[in-house]
């Protein structure tokens, strides 16, 4: 029954959930609030689990809604050596060479109504094309926040549609205001049904992805390249744009200070990211494949 406990992890699976753990062959997380403190910080924790569980021979690699090169960082870090997921999975890339080995860009249309959408909002609005990042407001709330995640500045530009609009990656709508964006994500998955996909990838970032970009579809490709079952995969993640991946893998670890709804969709509920959720996590699939 659910309610069960074990490895620092609780179940909403009930007890075989655990068992799994013994068979997991891959690992995909994601990494703001996940495998990353809020802070966006690295911690040793998680960098040391990482490593022994790649020393278990599991394999490894994440799946985040940054930009690709907005990863770079964490996957050598990490000595991450097989495709990783940027775009909420509209694309994967390479480690080392960098190579863009597919991509899913946003039809023109979502493209629009995306950008009139948070315009009428109020919402500030960026469009990412490949690895830029444009915007029109450099003083908007949450700039500073995203020059330090992806690790360079955003492109200033007098208005989107002096952009190829055809070649877009992903639109983010970002306030400070958590309930208007909430209305705002409804407002477009409503809008945007069976055209694109809208979803939170924080409570202040809304993102706008084909739709064919989501992470259970990444984490469906990374588990065919490294020649893994689905069952045999686990996934960790925090956010609304994380339950694509926890309906399909195997095994899902939520970290502890996602929503309810979030936390429902998951298998296993580890502590908050803040408090080494994800290298709780990771250790409890290390300790199950020792027989622990």
């Amino acid at each position: 029954m659910a309610g069960d406990s074990k490895y620092g992890l609780s179940s909403t699976a009930g007890a075989d959930v655990f068992e799994a753990l013994a068979n997991i062959e891959l690992v995909v997380t994601d990494c703001d609030g996940t495998l990353l403190y809020t802070d966006k910080a690295l911690g040793q924790p998680a960098i040391d689990a990482v490593r022994r569980l790649q020393a278990a021979g599991v394999r490894f690699t994440a799946a985040s809604s940054r930009p690709g090169k907005g990863m770079r960082h964490i996957v050598e870090a990490l000595g991450i050596d097989m495709a990783y997921a940027s775009y909420n999975g509209g694309s994967l890339v390479e480690p080392g060479t960098w190579k863009l080995l597919s991509s899913h860009k946003l039809p023109r249309d979502v493209v629009q109504t995306s950008l009139d959408t948070l315009a009428a909002a109020g919402v500030d609005a960026w469009v990412f094309i490949d690895d830029a990042w444009y915007l029109t407001n450099p003083d908007a709330t949450y700039v500073p926040l995203e020059t330090r995640t992806v690790g360079y500045e955003g492109v200033r530009v007098a208005r989107f549609d002096d952009l190829d609009l055809d070649a877009v990656d992903k639109i983010v709508g970002s306030t400070a205001d958590t309930a208007l964006l909430t209305r705002v994500e409804t407002g477009l998955q409503q809008q945007l049904h069976g055209r694109g996909h809208a979803a939170r990838s924080q409570t202040y970032y809304l993102d706008v992805t084909s739709i064919d970009a989501n992470k259970g579809t990444a984490v469906r490709e990374l588990a065919r390249l490294a020649n893994v079952p689905l069952e045999r995969v686990a996934v960790l993640g925090d956010m609304g744009n994380d339950v694509p991946m926890f309906e399909i893998a195997g095994v899902s670890i939520v970290m502890g200070q996602a929503s309810d709804a979030v936390r429902r969709q998951a298998s296993l509920v580890s502590t908050s990211n803040d408090d080494d959720g994800f290298a709780i996590g990771i250790e409890a699939i290390v300790a199950a494949r020792a027989g622990g």
